[in-house]
């Protein structure tokens, strides 16, 4: 059912009854919030925005089916989706690596805030408000972890190769192919392959395509040699 004009309404994917329930109060007591629709999954929760087209989707990281980052790889499919729908997402995780995920394809309506909010209803509220307009909301806490996660000082994974891989990496990083860095450094073509994916997974680049993490673990090599 539609609201009043200027209601917002709200689709409320938790798995938690407990929780769901406390949220659905929160926005049921507001006079400008409609509970438009509760979800207990991602499959529920994607059922729902096509159905209901809410104002904003508010919704747990963690959900079935794989209790993973649901909430935060919906949101990424949202952006895909010409409506995009606004997220506030929900969770009890203050590492700032989440946010960041959330935040990596624009922060124009999209809000991350820790589940102890739902005992700050004014809070939650106006955090509902914002998002839904467009704007972006960080919960503090989580801002406060990302600034000590940048002031500490940071070890570069290429520190964790072997002396064998920074020769390899400096090989690719003159374009040889594998045939040539096996000549090159009197190796053969499956040790130089050993050698490669070892770099790539101490990299973190395990799962690009080919020719994606070459390019990337070269940028990475060249920038920490200057």
């Amino acid at each position: 059912m539609s609201g009043l004009p200027g209601t917002i309404r709200v689709l409320i994917a938790e798995d938690s009854l407990l929780v769901s329930e406390g949220i659905r109060r929160i926005v049921e007591a507001e006079p400008d919030l409609e509970v438009a629709c509760v979800c207990g999954d991602l499959e529920s929760m994607l059922e729902g925005v096509g159905r209901v087209h809410p104002d904003i989707v508010l919704t747990d990281i963690r959900m079935p089916p794989d209790g993973a980052d649901e909430g935060i790889r919906a949101a990424a499919m949202f952006r895909d989706n010409p409506t995009d729908v606004p997220v506030l997402v929900l969770s009890q995780y203050d590492e700032p690596e989440y946010a960041l995920k959330l935040l990596e394809r624009g922060a124009r309506a999209r809000g991350y805030l820790l589940k102890n909010r739902v005992l700050e209803p004014d809070q939650l509220a106006a955090a509902i408000r914002e998002v839904a307009r467009g704007g972006s909301v960080i919960d503090p806490q989580v801002v406060e972890s990302l600034v000590r996660a940048r002031s500490r000082p940071k070890r570069s994974p290429l520190a964790q190769l072997t002396s064998r891989e920074r020769e390899v990496l400096s090989e690719m990083a003159q374009g040889r192919n594998n045939d040539a860095i096996a000549a090159a450094l009197r190796m053969t073509i499956a040790g130089v392959e050993k050698h490669i994916n070892a770099i790539f997974s101490k990299l973190g680049l395990s799962e690009e395509k080919e020719i994606h993490r070459r390019v990337t673990a070269v940028l990475m090599f060249l920038s920490g040699e200057s």
